[in-house]
């Protein structure tokens, strides 16, 4: 299968990052702490149960056993586009362009394209996925189909199994997890991670650059859940 030439922004050696280790074998993971976590969460729904919150440690605590990524990526791509309703910034924070973390999203049960992604990168990493393989990308998606010349802004997951790989693209819109060729609706804008801002052939910017990336770490370690 020829590769698709989107997506393919920097070198695949330039993604290394470390995370905050808190297992003593394989890869770094996040630091969770969850009785903070189920305050916020408490706080946010009014002592409401929420079932969501505990499938999602439950999940992460399999896939951590699990014997490969491909079922890493299914099962955490099934469970958001499952569970997580789509809503649109300004219906959900009264803001145009936010950023929220897992625990906010979960607490409504609804986000838009960026919150989707984000749940599904720090839940992966977290879940034993090197954090090299990822990227957060935002693209402009063809409304229609490839062939429109309508599109408007949109974020996915991409994922790299090796080096050389063609990316996997998870996708709030459509269920199934496909190779980048078979997505060329999608038109790649710039995609990041924590290594890094990446754009075109250029050298990868700081991706504290990304302010509201910044702000989402804060929140996210305020919250219990230090990435």
């Amino acid at each position: 299968m020829q590769t698709s030439p989107v997506y393919r922004h920097a070198p695949f050696h330039t993604f290394s990052i470390i995370l905050t280790i808190t297992l003593s074998l394989g890869l770094a993971v996040a630091a969770v702490n969850v009785s903070r976590m189920q305050a916020f969460l408490n706080e946010q729904t009014g002592n409401k149960p929420l079932p969501l919150f505990a499938e999602w440690r439950r999940l992460v605590a399999e896939l951590r056993n699990a014997s490969g990524d491909e079922i890493r990526l299914q099962r955490v791509n099934e469970l958001f586009n499952r569970r997580i309703a789509f809503l649109d910034d300004i219906t959900l924070w009264g803001e145009a362009d936010y950023w929220a973390t897992p625990l906010e999203t979960f607490a409504k049960a609804s986000g838009d394209c960026e919150d989707f992604t984000i749940a599904k990168y720090f839940t992966l990493v977290e879940s034993g996925v090197d954090p090299a393989r990822l990227r957060l990308t935002y693209v402009k998606a063809r409304i229609g189909g490839a062939q429109s010349k309508i599109t408007q802004a949109h974020m996915v997951l991409t994922y790299y199994a090796t080096p050389q790989a063609e990316p996997l693209v998870l996708d709030n819109l459509i269920g199934e997890i496909r190779p980048a060729s078979r997505r060329p609706d999608l038109l790649p804008v710039f995609s990041f991670n924590r290594d890094g801002v990446y754009v075109g052939g250029a050298a990868p910017a700081p991706v504290e650059r990304l302010s509201r990336w910044t702000n989402l770490i804060l929140r996210m370690q305020a919250q219990g859940y230090d990435p």
